[in-house]
């Protein structure tokens, strides 16, 4: 019994919906979530500490691009904050 390799999709800048197709050509549409507990597949086929994400409904696996900077990939860019909470410029 031969088990196929994991396939890791790129997660594109912003994006927090599955683009997998099924056998009809239908695209999935499942929400990303990130992966907090990965299989030892998943983390042999990724890297021991990389930062996975799992649709919620075909279970594909993606990864974040290094260019995304929006809210979906969690990278925030740190702004101090005075004593009434507004930004500081």
């Amino acid at each position: 019994m031969t088990t196929e390799p994991i396939k890791i999709k790129d997660k594109k800048p912003g994006q927090r919906a599955c683009d997998e197709k099924n056998d009809k050509g239908k695209m999935c549409v499942g929400h990303l979530k990130q992966w907090n507990a990965p299989t030892a597949d998943a983390i042999k086929a990724a890297g021991p500490g990389a930062e996975l994400y799992r649709c919620e409904r075909c279970l594909a696996i993606y990864r974040p691009v290094a260019e995304d900077d929006s809210s979906a990939g969690l990278r925030f860019q740190k702004r101090p904050v005075n004593v009434l909470g507004d930004f500081s410029r």
